[in-house]
């Protein structure tokens, strides 16, 4: 191998990688990351402190079950465990650590492919030894300095204490005691005093002496500053041993020497290369096997400022190819006319993949590398009998090379003919109404002889049908539960199909909607008043005979009582004015949207005498049908086809016979559904067409009258007949398959019996068979409902849309419409008073649904009239459309503009939205693929963002994604422009720069002009909506003031008005000035600064500038060599880098360097400094600690302060700070601050806490006299109390005896006469007469 290897240099560039990296590397075995089918393994032990006295091993699979898991030991011994049943997890018990156990240990599951890739590695060493533990890195942020780091160890057992430790330290820097198995320690901020070699060790709480072995070491290296190169492989990346091999690392900078590292031996495949312009070859010249491995290269400079790394490139050195695997999705068994996918992969990367099948010698298939890492596998679509047979793939070399191929292992795929699975459905919901049962519908796309319906959560008898219809009832709530369906056919009538997908019924307890909830509620709390008033009175009854109640006792009871029964009444008001106690009905009804319907239509290329080549066509408006399938008479099944990319399917009859006659529909299939099946369309004859079909809404008196003759033919004309007249009422040229004929003002004498017919367009004509009769009867109706919806019938796919309907009138019930069928009802509800209104709600909308939809009401008798229809589009579907002004989005106000939508396809509807704005302004159906939209007498508020779609009418309103938003601008003068530079105005002279011109206004263009030149420099067309000037290797020629405006490619009287001036300063052509700040860099917000800019030229201009602002803040003319900007009342957002430059007068802005940047503190303290300890937080015996404190200002003076301390503890002009532990006073929390010399009053914030701990660990710190006293005090507390609560509880006997004995001296205060009709000169001698003489003499306070 011909490559450079360095002498000196390649310490000092080696020491180098170690700021190159963020990335952990292990100097043993890479460390990779944990793929999740990766197992677990650990250790489980009833001795903590010996857990070699019985050992038990775990293995846990990451994500799903298995039922068997397999044990290795030193890659021979095996045990393998077949649990009774599947499981996550299974235990391998060992028993008591010996010399035989001892070992490497891993484990593996089963998995439906095979075995799982296998655990980590456990080592289990001699008895009376911990296991060695593992120890690998995580990065949590892009390879980049100061990224944080995570150190992962894992100790095998529960309740370990981790320690880590770092080369040339013989403490460790860190610690963890996690509740797992895993410590996690975390370097925040890498830096370069961060790199170095660590390792982890382990040992158990209860025995600190007792340590497992160090875990493999860890080398930590940091990241890069130029951007990375490119590391390419030629000819490729896979070779033989012998063969020669290039490695070209190229990078965008010129003259830089490139490095190339093999990861596997980071310290010795170190090697350097001079480099041919902006990139170097590393040349093998005779590979061996050791050269295989993760290769990357960087550049750097000559002050060892190096780059990112590059992509690894991972080389292969074999004489034989690994063994690539092949896998088939979702089966090996696939169902014929079903789709398979093969993935093969294989463990080399960049290498193209070809698919071979067994007794073909060419391949099949073949897939690129792009390909491969996009994840793509090879595909067999609508897969037949001459697709079974034995698969595999091989590798696909671009590149010759000795490499022998290996056996590959091979998939049989299997077809197999055997009906689908049925869709199972339930109409009308999923949800049971009180009295109403459920039809369940159980549907497959060709005959069956029989199906089956089976109950899950009961064992009854399963139920037949032959149509496949199934009515359930929920008496006594015995229909709810879980069903499914299957089939059999005539073919094998003992075979049944697989079951159905599981559909849930569910109780009308289970959807109360809120509405009926606080109903309910309310009337329950009625009820409950009025019985609680009914006790109260009868209470007072039998108080009053008693007791004899004072009147003000019983006047104030009535008062609570009416109250109560006040606020009771102003509840239900509020609550009714809300229209939830009583008002309008406002129940929430979900639509359950069958699959879509399709549409079947006819074409033949023999106009004249179609029925000699007749060809049926199916569409399906779902992009998520599968198949088609077309039936005659209901029973006969014709043909399947698969859907084509336009979702729609062919089905050839040739030359109509009587055999063909009949009447055909077809459905499309979906993956679990199938859709209702079309319009039927009649055959009759083999020279007639066929029969149309004729429809018409509700006819209204006095209003218009649409009737649709559907002829399934293009082309043909159409003829309307009414009963009892020989010649036809109407009729319609050709104009396409559908026709409609209009009634003016239905009336009276318009009723009765109307067909249509259809015939050929050139004579002499050939007639169809004429339609069924449709009867016209003018009915008396309700006036129409007032239908909506609550949000834009433009809706995207998963939106939620509500539709209401409403009226004036009681107690009715809705029908919602879509598309002239019914999809959903709502019936009336008698407890509620005033409208009716009824919400229709399709949670998450699909392609298929939207269309044209309606409402109507009715009571017993009397149906309404339709409501006006609301066209929902379901957009995101065709490509979007653009929208464009004419003349131009800048409008005058009165005149017009036309907004011309351009669509992809022709024969769409168009719908133009406004922002701001709930439904499309106006509609337009076209026939080519644009519509105009045209806006009359704009005004002001005709200003805002369009946007325009396009959607097909035909299958369910499936629409285009909405156009890009295009601004109208109603005004008499064009808005201002900006004009700004990127990065900045002020630029160093041979750099590059972007003028920008950026204004509201889209679709314009604009044009630069430059101070003192006639002519613009450059001019920018309307193409894009970026107005970009870029100005290349700027030099002196370029200075100059621009300004910009708009160029509208129209005539237009419309004012234009120029943007500001840009100055564009160049610099780098005088010597840089110097910038100081007075009174300091640091101030308190409110107060005043000035920033001195110091030239070396009289006569000149300075100009202040501040990092992340792209102008110039100030700019100065003095009389002399200075300039001074006077910052008054400077606030938080005055800080910042901040530098200036200047130009002399006689040369305007071609400026000097910049001056050296100034970072000024607007603060009224410092910012806090940092506070590190070296060697570390942990003393050692007989050693000093020594604490730095840094901040980011000069000139300052530190302090320190220790916790429990009054006074500082040290003051330090360099921020070191020496700390020993004499008598264990150097443990506690410290903090650091600082001053500045220029303001010794003012002192910084102080920096976070540092704890530093005794030289026994964290664990065994001593236990100072303030811990004491606080233990002791607690301690006195709490038996305190518990001295309190037991005299208290003696004392409760006594406290109840006399509060016995108070109470019935109270009742009998509160008593007055308890019988006045009783004898006045009764004894009161007795004790208890006594005691209420007593008692009554005593004040009462009532």
């Amino acid at each position: 191998m011909t490559l450079e290897k360095p002498g000196e240099g390649a310490t000092m560039l080696r020491t180098f990688t170690l700021l190159l990296f963020c990335a952990g590397l292990s100097l043993g075995v890479t460390p990779m990351a944990v793929m999740p089918s990766q197992p677990e393994l650990w250790i489980e032990s009833n001795y903590p402190q010996a857990p070699w006295e019985n050992i038990t091993l775990w293995c846990k699979s990451p994500s799903q079950i298995s039922s068997k898991f397999l044990l290795l030991k030193d890659k021979t011994q095996m045990t393998w465990i077949r649990p009774s049943r599947k499981t996550f997890q299974v235990s391998f018990p060992i028993g008591a650590l010996t010399q035989a156990n001892t070992g490497l240990y891993r484990c593996c599951y089963w998995k439906e492919t095979g075995w799982s890739e296998p655990s980590k590695v456990l080592e289990l060493e001699a008895p009376g030894q911990l296991p060695k533990p593992i120890f690998w890195i995580q990065t949590e942020t892009s390879p980049l300095p100061g990224c944080n780091v995570n150190i992962l160890c894992h100790g095998w057992l529960q309740d370990l204490v981790f320690m880590l430790f770092k080369e040339g330290y013989a403490e460790p820097v860190d610690y963890q005691v996690p509740t797992g198995r895993v410590a996690i320690f975390s370097i925040a901020n890498m830096t370069p005093e961060s790199e170095g070699v660590y390792i982890c060790r382990t040992h158990i709480q209860m025995l600190p002496t007792l340590w497992s072995e160090p875990s493999n070491p860890l080398k930590l290296i940091v990241a890069g500053l130029y951007p990375k190169p490119t590391l390419t492989a030629y000819p490729g990346p896979i070779m033989a041993p012998g063969e020669s091999l290039n490695l070209r690392c190229q990078g965008p900078i010129y003259g830089m020497t490139f490095a190339l590292i093999r990861l596997e031996d980071l310290e010795k495949s170190f090697y350097l290369k001079r480099p041919i312009k902006n990139e170097a070859y590393f040349f093998f010249r005779a590979l061996k096997i050791h050269d295989a491995g993760h290769y990357l290269c960087f550049y750097y400079d000559g002050s060892y400022r190096g780059s990112l790394l590059s992509d690894i490139l991972k080389i292969w050195v074999t004489d034989t190819f690994p063994k690539t695997w092949l896998l088939a999705q979702p089966s090996p068994v696939v169902q014929m006319g079903q789709n398979v996918s093969l993935w093969c992969r294989g463990p080399v990367d960049g290498v193209g993949l070809a698919l071979y099948k067994k007794g073909e010698d060419k391949p099949l298939q073949l897939l690129d590398t792009t390909s491969i890492y996009d994840d793509t596998s090879f595909f067999l679509n609508n897969v037949t009998s001459s697709d079974a047979g034995i698969y595999s793939c091989h590798y696909l070399l671009s590149w010759k090379t000795s490499i022998r191929m290996t056996s590959h292992n091979t998939v049989e795929l299997v077809v197999v003919d055997k009906p689908p699975k049925p869709s199972l459905s339930a109409w009308p919901s999923t949800v049971f109404k009180l009295g109403k049962a459920i039809t369940l519908q159980c549907r497959v796309p060709h005959p069956v002889l029989e199906f089956c319906l089976e109950w899950e959560e009961r064992a009854t008898s399963p139920k037949f049908s032959v149509d496949g219809d199934f009515i359930i009832s929920n008496v006594e709530g015995k229909g709810a539960g879980t069903y499914s369906c299957s089939y059999r056919i005539e073919a094998h009538p003992n075979i049944w199909s697989h079951r159905s997908e599981p559909l849930k019924l569910m109780g009308p307890a289970g959807f109360l909607t809120w509405n009926h909830v606080l109903n309910e509620t309310i009337r329950l709390f009625l009820v409950i008043q009025l019985v609680a008033l009914l006790f109260v009175v009868l209470w007072i009854r039998w108080k009053c005979r008693r007791l004899r109640i004072r009147e003000a006792w019983l006047l104030g009871t009535a008062q609570g009582v009416t109250m109560l029964f006040i606020l009771t009444a102003l509840l239900c008001c509020a609550i009714s004015f809300a229209g939830l106690c009583t008002g309008v009905l406002t129940e929430e009804t979900e639509i359950i949207m069958p699959t879509p319907k399709p549409e079947l239509w006819a074409e033949t290329n023999f106009p004249l005498a179609p029925w000699k080549n007749l060809t049926l066509w199916c569409r399906s408006p779902s992009g998520s049908t599968k198949e088609f399938v077309l039936l005659k008479d209901g029973t006969g099944w014709i043909a399947t086809r698969p859907a084509s990319e336009q979702v729609r399917a062919a089905f050839p009859l040739g030359a109509l016979t009587q055999t063909h006659t009949g009447s055909y529909h077809c459905h499309s299939w979906e993956e679990m559904a199938v859709s209702e099946p079309s319009e039927a369309l009649e055959l009759v004859g083999t020279d007639i067409l066929p029969k149309p079909v004729i429809s018409a809404s509700p006819p209204i008196r006095g209003q218009e009258l649409q009737i649709r003759c559907k002829g399934w033919l293009a082309g043909m004309g159409f003829a309307l007949y009414k009963e009892g007249m020989q010649e036809p009422v109407q009729q319609l040229g050709a104009v396409g398959r559908e026709g409609f004929f209009t009634i003016r003002r239905m009336e009276d004498k318009d009723e009765g019996n109307y067909s249509c017919r259809t015939h050929t367009e050139k004579r002499p004509f050939k007639w169809s068979e004429p339609s069924e009769p449709l009867e016209l009867v003018i009915k008396e109706m309700y006036p129409k409902p007032f239908f909506e919806t609550w949000t834009s019938p433009v809706v995207t796919p998963g939106s939620r849309v509500t539709f209401n309907c409403s009226t004036p009138h009681q107690h009715m019930s809705f029908i919602l419409y879509k598309d002239g069928s019914e999809v959903a009802s709502s019936d009336s509800s008698w407890a509620s008073l005033g409208a009716s209104a009824a919400h229709f709600l399709i949670i998450s909308v699909g392609i298929g649904d939207g269309g044209n939809y309606s409402c109507r009401y009715y009571d017993f008798a009397i149906w309404s009239e339709p409501s006006d229809p609301v066209e929902l589009v379901v957009t995101e579907f065709y490509p979007k459309p653009t929208l464009l002004a004419q003349p131009g989005p800048v409008v005058l106000p009165g005149k017009n503009v036309t907004l011309r939508c351009q669509g992809a396809f022709q024969g769409m509807r168009f719908a133009l939205l406004q922002e701001g704005t709930l439904g499309p302004l106006q509609f337009r159906s076209a026939s080519g693929n644009s519509a105009d939209f045209l806006l009359h007498t704009v005004g002001a508020e005709d200003s805002g963002n369009y946007s325009c779609v396009y959607f097909e009418t035909t299958m369910s309103n499936r629409g285009s994604y909405l156009s890009k938003p295009l601004m109208i601008w109603v005004t008499d003068t064009f808005p201002k422009p900006r004009l700004f530079a990127e990065p900045s105005s002020v630029v160093p002279v041979g750099q590059n720069v972007t003028l920008w011109c950026q204004g509201p206004v889209q679709g314009v263009g604009y044009i630069l002009h430059k101070e003192i030149e006639a002519t613009s420099v450059q001019l920018w067309g309307s193409t894009s909506n970026d107005g970009a000037f870029p100005i290349t290797n700027i030099s002196g020629a370029s200075i100059g003031r621009y300004s910009c405006c708009y160029h509208p490619d129209w005539t237009s009287l419309i004012k234009i008005q120029p943007s500001n001036t840009l100055e564009l300063i160049v610099t780098g052509l005088l010597p840089k000035p110097s910038l100081l700040a007075q009174p300091g860099p640091m101030v308190a917000p409110g107060e005043n600064m000035t920033l001195q800019c110091q030239g070396e030229l009289a006569d000149s201009t300075f100009v202040l500038l501040k990092k992340g602002i792209q102008e110039p803040l100030k700019q100065q003319r003095p009389n002399g060599y200075r300039a001074d900007f006077w910052m008054p009342a400077v606030s938080s957002e005055d800080s910042g880098m901040y530098s200036c430059v200047y130009y002399l007068d006689s040369a305007p802005l071609a400026a000097s360097n910049h001056s050296d940047s100034l970072e000024i503190w607007v603060t009224d303290k410092p910012p806090k400094p940092s506070l590190s300890a070296s060697p570390g937080t942990v003393f050692k015996l007989g050693k000093d600690i020594t604490l730095q404190c840094r901040g980011p200002l000069p000139g300052v003076e530190f302090v320190l302060e220790h916790d429990g301390e009054e006074a500082p503890q040290q003051f330090s002009e360099d921020g070191d700070f020496v700390i020993n532990n004499v008598e264990g006073k150097g443990i506690g929390n410290y903090s650091c601050s600082y001053r500045l010399q220029a303001y010794p009053d003012i002192w910084s914030e102080p920096s976070d806490t540092l704890e530093l701990v005794g030289a026994a660990g964290p664990a065994a710190q001593e236990c100072t006299v303030g811990n004491i006293v606080r233990s002791t005090l607690i301690v006195v507390v709490v038996v305190a109390l518990g001295v309190v609560l037991a005299i208290e509880w003696k004392k409760w006997p006594r406290l109840r005896t006399r509060g016995s004995e108070t109470d019935g001296r109270d009742q009998t205060i509160a008593l007055e006469e308890c019988n006045q009709e009783g004898d006045l000169g009764t004894n009161t001698n007795s004790p208890s007469s006594v005691s209420q003489g007593t008692s009554v003499e005593q004040p009462v306070l009532i």
